[in-house]
Order: structure tokens, then sequence, then C-alpha cells
């Protein structure tokens, strides 16, 4: 039978994921938000934009599904949605649900692992919760091949303090001791597809690397590689943030990433945020 992928969330990193599996000869469809063009993957519109999907064969013939939509206030609508229908599925080998570090909540820098407790400390974090157990209660009433993935802050091509920095838009906000947890694009993929090979249904993996850091110090370093005046410091208390980047600044945590490496074997790319920018330098100087 051949290999089948369906992505729920042609996103960022769902685009990525969908590129790596089509180069080992996956067949892949997925959704999109207004069903807009995605290299020459079959795709269905499927958001709050668009009409509730109903004819969607190739979920129904997939061996692999990546969970990519974020739950709303209502819930998580593919679970909702689609749910009972995956769980009926027995052609699936593996299916991968992308959720965020957000769920362990503030630990004023301590350190977490996949046992930690769930403590989330805004109203996102708590549907990211709701989320994983409603998938998870899939995998523990009809074995589902559920694997959960907590990303840290997401960095990659067009998306990165470079862009920022060559924008114009980068800021220095000075907060001592808070530092955030990132990972690259393509070492998430990298993940992922070593998950694929390894399943292990209920299981849950920190994604991030190796070097939690403060937001001002990446700032400064991109900076620095673009040749460019550092911006403007300014202190956190003085800063307008919006509610969705006060809700990042609300915790402070170190986020192990052990699991990955020794359960699944992987080996980062951008083990941090340096070697990721250093990379990523190249299109930026070639544009």
């Amino acid at each position: 039978m051949p290999r089948r992928a369906f992505i729920f969330g042609l996103g960022f990193t769902g685009k990525r994921f969908a590129d790596a599996l089509q180069a080992k000869g996956f067949q892949v469809s997925g959704t999109t938000r207004s069903g807009e063009a995605v290299n020459d993957i079959e795709k269905f519109a499927y958001g709050p934009d668009a009409a509730t999907l109903s004819d969607v064969a190739p979920l129904d013939d997939a061996t692999h599904v990546l969970l990519s939509v974020p739950p709303g206030a209502d819930g998580d609508p593919v679970l909702h949605d689609f749910g009972e229908r995956l769980a009926a599925n027995k052609n699936l080998e593996w299916v991968g649900y992308l959720g965020t570090t957000g769920v362990y909540g503030d630990r004023d820098g301590g350190e977490v692992d996949e046992t930690s407790a769930l403590n989330p400390s805004g109203e996102r974090g708590a549907r990211r919760v709701a989320a994983e157990a409603g998938w998870l209660k899939l995998y523990q009433d009809h074995g589902l091949p559920l694997h959960i993935f907590r990303l840290a802050g997401i960095y990659g091509p067009g998306r990165n303090a470079l862009a920022q920095a060559k924008a114009g838009t980068a800021r220095r906000l000075i907060k001592p001791g808070h530092k955030f947890s990132r990972i690259n694009v393509d070492d998430i993929v990298k993940v992922l597809l070593a998950s694929m090979e390894k399943p292990n249904p209920g299981t849950a993996y920190n994604v991030c690397d190796d070097c939690p850091s403060e937001s001002a110090e990446v700032a400064l370093y991109a900076a620095e590689l673009l040749a460019l005046e550092p911006p403007p410091a300014i202190q956190f208390a003085d800063a307008e943030l919006s509610p969705m980047a006060l809700s990042f600044y609300r915790d402070n945590k170190t986020v192990s990433n052990a699991r990955i490496k020794q359960e699944l074997g992987v080996k980062l790319r951008y083990p941090s945020y340096r070697e990721g920018l250093r990379a990523l330098l190249i299109d930026y100087s070639a544009g």
C-alpha cells in the first residue's frame, strides 16, 4: 500500500513537513484556510472562513496524519470534526499532534520535561491541555497511534530575528533572567520523521533546542550578523505589548529536550539560535 499523508494545517511547519514527505515518496494531501495553492499538494479549504470539509477521501486512505490546527474557544476543531473518523481509520500508522511547551506554564526559570505536570498560566495554554487530553482519549479508547509534540518558539526562513532586524521591526526587550526556548522549523521536521521511524503511540516529546535565551540576546546577535546598529533597549516595564506578546512573557521555564535525543536518536541541526541564524544569513545576504 502506498504511503499517504494528510496534514491538517499547511502552514509554516506543515508546508515544510509536506516537502520532506514528498521527497520520501509520500502522496501528500492537506488543508489550508482558503484552499490556496501549496506546491502540487492536493488541498482542501478548512478553517473559520471556509466551509466544513465533507468529501475528504484522502483522509480515509492516510497512513500518516499531522494535526497542526490550533484549538479555539470552542475546542479543537479537527478533534470535533474528524476525531471519530480518524479513530476508525485502520490504515493509520502514525498521528502527530503539534502542541506547545506553553502547557507547562510558568516555572520561574525551573526545568520541565515530558513528565512534568501541565499547569498552563493562560487561556491559550489551557486550550492546548484540553486538546491534548481529547486526542489522548482517542488513543486510550480506540488505539489511535497518537504522538504529541510540544513545540517551543518556531523560527525559520522568513520568520526569524534576521527578518525583523532587516525590516526595522526588531525590539530589544530587557527582562533579565527571562529566557525563551526556540526550535528551527527544519529540526521540527527532523523530529517528526524520526518519530515516524520509531513510533511510540501515547508519547509526548518536547521539541526545542539546547539553548534557551533572552530575546534581547537574540536580537543583538541578529543585528551583529547583518552589520546593523542594535535595536534600542526597551525595559520590559516600559514596553507596550499586545495581549499575545504578554502571554509569552508570562511564562519562564527551561525545557528539557532529552527525550527526542535518547528515544528518537535526534541530533539537532541547529542546537542554538546562533547556528540557526548563521544558516539563514545566506538567504538575507543573497537578497
